[in-house]
């Protein structure tokens, strides 16, 4: 039967060298491609490899065991005992890693003395000799690999980072709501009670440190002095009107509108880990940025309504569009570890049974199956799967995971 079997099937296989996919080995328990289906399997399901008299099932088992290459051999369609053939397999990978087996004889068949790594994706070349004849094979097995233009990567919005150390933490959201710091009102008297002769500035003006603002009539000199700003600013309040008399009262209180603090509660859940000196990253509640702040020290007030303590960042107002009473929404990371290796969190999809990031190597892309470790907002921590320095795409990741479904490109032997 199976010689019967192997030459019936050795005509075809001659001519299916030149294709790319490969058959999935019944051994290994893996459905077959669309691709894979169009190629002649031997009896245990591999691709089938035939030069005259010679032929080689090639599979990778995998069934309860790491993977490793099972080459059956034949001769004129009969099992041949696998110690009359010196065997070795070559497999060249994306990125220019290659990797050399050897084989062993196993009852009727060879099996590779080491793993077959992940991802199953190479350029394979199959060398045996028999009785002094080589004979060799070449041929392309790939899969989650795809090719995606420079244009198209654009028009994706497709980018790329390098895998390597980061800081990896648990992030935590506050919210707050933005007040004047402190520091930013200033009020402004005159320097002798007296009758207000004229002020120069409405509230809401702007004013620059040294700029006049009224003009007062000493009671005690009857002679009119000046009152000028001591800091740059918009007017809050103004207390003076012409005829109306000053004593110790302020006649202008001057706000410096960029000088804005947000005031975070703090739950209680977290005050053992939210401390005094943290950075934490500031955005509005319509998601534009605000950018970096450390956070103060605690206020002796609480918010007894809500049940939380306050703690108060300043931030910067640039552009000057942030007003008191905005709502904010800060992030920080707590219970930093730097790590050797890792890659954005964002960037990892799901392949088959593995989580995965998609290695870049110029116009082409690649699974690389990851062991990841902890887990933060920004950083995962990657044990195994992808060399330090490694390209890789860190944005939109899910266009080329959909790129790589769409071609085809299956787990294939």
């Amino acid at each position: 039967m199976i010689k019967q079997f192997l030459v019936r099937l050795m005509p075809l296989a001659i001519l299916a060298l030149p294709l790319a996919a490969c058959g999935s080995g019944s051994e290994g328990g893996e459905a077959h491609s669309d691709a894979a289906a169009e190629m002649p399997e031997g009896p245990h399901g591999g691709r089938l490899l035939s030069d005259g008299d010679l032929g080689l099932e090639v599979t990778i088992f995998e069934a309860g065991q790491d993977p490793q290459f099972r080459i059956y051999p034949y001769w004129e369609g009969e099992p041949l005992d696998p110690s009359k053939v010196s065997l070795q397999i070559t497999l060249s990978r994306l990125g220019g890693q290659v990797d050399n087996f050897a084989f062993s004889p196993q009852d009727d068949f060879f099996t590779s003395e080491t793993v077959v790594t992940e991802p199953h994706s190479f350029d394979v070349e199959v060398v045996a000799v028999v009785d002094g004849k080589r004979s060799s094979w070449t041929y392309e097995s790939y899969e989650g690999r795809t090719r995606i233009t420079p244009e198209s990567a654009e028009q994706g919005s497709i980018e790329i980072g390098t895998a390597g150390p980061a800081t990896i933490g648990d992030a935590r959201e506050l919210y707050g709501t933005v007040e004047l710091d402190p520091s930013a009102r200033s009020e402004i008297r005159g320097q002798f009670p007296g009758r207000v002769v004229s002020v120069t500035k409405q509230v809401g003006d702007s004013v620059r440190s040294g700029e006049l603002l009224a003009r007062v009539e000493s009671s005690e000199s009857l002679q009119v002095y000046p009152v000028y700003s001591t800091v740059s600013g918009v007017v809050a309040e103004r207390a003076g009107n012409p005829g109306n008399m000053t004593g110790g009262e302020p006649l202008y209180v001057i706000t410096n509108p960029g000088a804005t603090t947000v005031v975070f509660n703090i739950f209680p859940r977290d005050l053992g880990i939210v401390r005094p000196g943290m950075r934490v990253e500031v955005e509005a509640q319509d998601g534009r940025v605000v950018g970096a702040a450390t956070l103060g020290q605690y206020l002796p007030e609480g918010n007894a309504q809500a049940g939380t303590a306050l703690i108060r960042a300043s931030v910067p107002n640039r552009g000057g569009w942030i007003r008191p009473g905005m709502t904010m929404r800060g992030r920080l990371t707590v219970n930093q570890e730097s790590v050797p290796l890792a890659v954005r969190t964002e960037a990892i999809q799901p392949f088959r049974d593995f989580q995965v990031v998609y290695a870049r190597y110029g116009d082409e892309y690649e699974v690389r199956m990851l062991e990841l470790g902890r887990r933060g907002a920004d950083y995962t921590e990657v044990l195994s799967g992808i060399d330090p320095g490694t390209p890789y795409v860190t944005q939109g990741s899910f266009l080329v995971r959909a790129d790589v479904e769409k071609s085809g490109a299956s787990h294939d032997h």
